[in-house]
């Protein structure tokens, strides 16, 4: 690769732990928002969906209008987006006279910055001049994973050290990391995927067949990932009875960290493993994992099925980009702000399938867990399918 685009393939791996530190710093502070501003479960699982659901917003609106507005514009935009609404989550829920409402203020800024960093880093990536493409796009979204470790082990330093009180300025420290990398990418070269009039038009995607079937398949990678990756500390602290800074290391960090080291292995290796068969692979290890949270009788095992999850759910996202790539070359920005779109239904309808079951259940999150294994079994479906056909676009 050129030396010129490094600087964007740096502030690419940047903008995904900014992307870790919008969607993984607030499930840090559930239970805090719950004690502090007396809200409930269910309107704590709805501040997930929310999230969510903002960013598929976006992703749709991305779909038709971040070509024609510019990358570079975009990117921008979605870092200062990102800065103010971390800064607003940590004063809003004060200034305002209802909380809640604050705090769903404060998530729509950030996750309309959360939303354009999903929808433009991937094919900023994608259209670097390198070979090994599949291999780059999961060492890149292992950044993610590591953003996510950081956000886990520094914020618990910050808790132990400073006070979980003073969890408001702990939000304008994180807002720092979007600020930076706003002068990181100004200064960084960018290329556009498709050139523009030659990628494949939004109508033209959705009569393809093969198009939803990834589409399936990145719904259930997001729900996979976050059905486990947004209650897990909430699940250490309430359902296993562990401490909140062991529960926070156990669960959510090791989660991280482990889906860091399967998108890093294959971000080296990949080029060495058929895609798809890793995939599957993880998949399976997925349902394992899930299983061994719910059943097993030891905290301390369920805690290593948490983390056991973050290694089998590393490749799924990364890896449905790439399939999605190389199966539909002229997709464009389009596909890829569809793709982004079905991984935020899957990220926002994982963990609200498992707040919705507990709650059926009074509350007991295992049950919530167990359905939620039906998304790698879809997973292991999907990919077998794709085996057995060769129709590319």
């Amino acid at each position: 690769m050129k030396r010129k685009y490094k600087r964007t393939l740096y502030a690419s791996y940047l903008g995904y732990i900014t992307q870790a530190i919008v969607n993984n710093l607030a499930p840090l502070l559930f239970v805090t928002f719950q004690k502090e501003f007396s809200i409930t479960v269910a309107q704590i699982g709805f501040l997930v969906t929310y999230n969510f659901a903002a960013q598929m917003v976006v992703d749709i609106l991305a779909a038709k209008y971040v070509e024609k507005i510019g990358y570079k514009v975009s990117i921008l935009a979605a870092h200062i987006f990102a800065a103010a609404g971390l800064i607003g989550m940590g004063f809003l829920p004060s200034v305002l006279g209802n909380p809640y409402i604050g705090l769903l203020i404060a998530i729509t800024i950030y996750a309309i910055g959360g939303g354009l960093i999903e929808v433009l880093v991937s094919p900023i990536v994608q259209a670097l001049p390198m070979d090994e493409k599949s291999a780059a796009m999961s060492l890149l979204h292992a950044f993610y994973c590591w953003g996510h470790v950081l956000v886990v082990v520094l914020s618990t330093v910050y808790f132990r050290v400073v006070g979980i009180e003073s969890w408001r300025f702990l939000t304008i420290l994180w807002a720092l990391v979007p600020i930076a990398n706003i002068f990181v990418y100004a200064g960084a070269p960018i290329k556009v995927l498709v050139e523009e009039g030659n990628a494949l038009p939004v109508k033209k995607l959705f009569s393809m067949k093969l198009f939803w079937c990834f589409f399936i398949l990145m719904i259930c990678s997001g729900a996979s990932e976050q059905a486990m990756s947004q209650w897990a500390s909430y699940f250490a602290e309430n359902g296993l009875q562990v401490s909140k800074t062991m529960g926070d290391l156990l669960g959510p960090c090791m989660f991280a960290i482990l889906m860091g080291v399967s998108r890093t292995f294959y971000g080296i290796k990949g080029d060495k493993i058929p895609l798809k068969k890793f995939i599957s692979i993880s998949s399976i290890l997925c349902v394992l994992s899930y299983l061994v949270a719910v059943f097993s009788p030891s905290p301390v095992l369920s805690l290593v099925g948490c983390g056991i999850c973050g290694l089998s759910v590393g490749i799924m996202w990364p890896g449905v980009f790439s399939l999605a790539a190389e199966y539909c070359s002229q997709g464009g920005t389009a596909m890829f702000a569809l793709l982004a779109l079905a991984g935020d239904i899957g990220c926002s309808g994982g963990p609200s399938v498992v707040g919705c079951i507990s709650g059926i259940f009074q509350g007991n999150l295992k049950y919530g867990l167990l359905a939620a294994i039906i998304f790698p079994v879809i997973l292991i479906a999907g990919v077998n399918m794709l085996k057995k056909t060769n129709q590319k676009f």
